[in-house]
């Protein structure tokens, strides 16, 4: 079955092995003078050769069994001919294990993959309780990224008087952030008694996870005339300093309309940087979405459609269960997996994506 989904991905792999040459032409003739070129095109260059090397080792080892079974038939010692034979049958089974390996490495090679990744959460609707279940997902998401070994980053907040957030935004850093957060995004629900309930009524409250790519300069052009940068003071803990200095940053893209702040550095100048790094990720990602939906206006995206609005998953307190609606796992132990133990549910995920393109591939071949 491998050997037959390799023959299928032929013209992509053709693709892959040209693009790689001509990253390779890139580097060679434009390094020097644009060494802001080199950091994407290694990642991409890193995320294509596994790929493209596997492929030519399948050709090789083609290659070396028609030799072999054309030496067997041409044989007229019987002994020899055996041999050669023998040798056929080691060789398919070479082939069939690089070929499996070969559609692994295929379904796995996308470079947003290895990206960092910037994660925004909002409070939808439930008022109090749904901030303070913000609160929590931020919380999830920096034990998540601790326990993988990533360093995780605050960049922003808006905090509640109760303890809770309307929103707030985090990076996560380390090879691989992306493939690990990009099934976050959209709604989340939380289904419990609030402390505040006198009647012991279950209430459901709901927030909003965007999770981002973060790129690089040459990704993504802002013009400085296309901009409209705003200081203000910073709000909530941070002690005097927050009543003495304009240092939180409110940044406005004119042509998209998209504002980002950030406040949690005590420099003006870190904040502004922080606060450019969200507004490209979120420019980019906007332009991704535009680029796939123009593809494929009918086609299902990665697991589900992705979108804000669509209810991922539900945290059910009474049943001290959390469900994926995505892919239908459930599990038990709400506190571990708020405390970032989310590893069955994301594996699972990443599973089913790659099922999913698996079966793209060969749909798409059929047609």
């Amino acid at each position: 079955m491998s050997i037959e989904v390799v023959d299928k991905l032929g013209g992509r792999l053709r693709e892959m092995v040209a693009r790689l040459h001509e990253i390779d032409r890139r580097m060679a003739e434009e390094g020097s003078a644009r060494p802001d070129l080199i950091p994407t095109l290694m990642r991409e260059r890193a995320s294509l050769a596994p790929t493209v090397e596997m492929h030519a080792r399948i050709e090789h080892c083609r290659k070396d069994i028609a030799e072999v079974n054309q030496l067997a038939e041409m044989e007229s010692d019987s002994a020899m001919a055996a041999e050669f034979r023998s040798e056929s049958t080691r060789l398919k089974a070479e082939l069939d294990d690089l070929a499996s390996q070969l559609v692994g490495k295929f379904l796995d090679a996308d470079p947003d993959d290895q990206r960092d990744v910037i994660i925004e959460i909002r409070a939808g609707v439930g008022g109090d309780e749904a901030a303070l279940f913000v609160g929590e997902l931020r919380r999830m998401y920096l034990r998540f990224a601790e326990r993988l070994g990533f360093k995780p980053e605050l960049l922003s907040a808006q905090p509640t008087p109760l303890g809770g957030f309307t929103e707030t935004t985090i990076a996560v850093s380390g090879q691989g952030s992306y493939a690990q957060f990009r099934f976050e995004s959209g709604g989340h629900r939380v289904q419990r008694v609030p402390k505040t309930e006198a009647n012991g009524r279950i209430h459901t409250s709901t927030a909003t996870v965007a999770v981002l790519r973060q790129v690089d300069d040459i990704a993504v052009e802002i013009k400085d005339s296309d901009l409209i940068v705003d200081t203000f003071r910073a709000s909530g803990a941070g002690g005097q300093h927050v009543n003495k200095t304009d240092s939180a940053v409110r940044m406005t893209h004119v042509p998209s309309g998209i504002v980002v702040a950030c406040q949690d550095e005590r420099s003006q100048q870190k904040n502004r940087a922080r606060a450019l790094s969200v507004l490209k990720a979120r420019l980019h990602d906007h332009a991704v979405k535009t680029r796939d939906a123009a593809r494929a206006k009918d086609r299902r995206e990665q697991v589900g459609t992705g979108d804000r609005s669509d209810k991922i998953r539900t945290y059910n307190y009474p049943q001290d269960r959390v469900t994926d609606h995505r892919i239908g796992i459930s599990v038990h132990g709400i506190a571990d997996f708020l405390d970032g133990a989310m590893e069955p549910i994301v594996r699972g995920l990443m599973d089913e994506e790659r099922a999913r393109r698996l079966r793209d591939v060969l749909e798409e071949r059929r047609a």
